[in-house]
């Protein structure tokens, strides 16, 4: 069974988890917040902690689907968080 995510930076009140969130975010959810429950918000803190640990394809899902802005990955990639 494919699990997936809808975390990271987004607003409180979560979207259906996206197709493309689904396949591009399985891995990253196994591999740093498997503990958590779907559309939690301590699953949204731990995406969110776990960030630049994301793979490329995930945070692109997760841009594409409103759950962070491109200009929040931007600023945190130069900011090194």
């Amino acid at each position: 069974a494919s699990v997936a995510i809808s975390c990271f930076v987004g607003p409180a009140q979560s979207a259906p988890i996206t197709k493309l969130e689904q396949q591009e975010c399985h891995n990253d959810y196994h591999k740093f917040c498997s503990e958590y429950g779907l559309d939690t918000p301590a699953l949204r803190t731990c995406m969110d902690k776990a960030g630049r640990g994301l793979s490329k394809g995930c945070v692109e899902a997760l841009i594409d689907a409103g759950e962070v802005s491109r200009a929040e990955v931007e600023r945190r990639k130069k900011s090194g968080r």
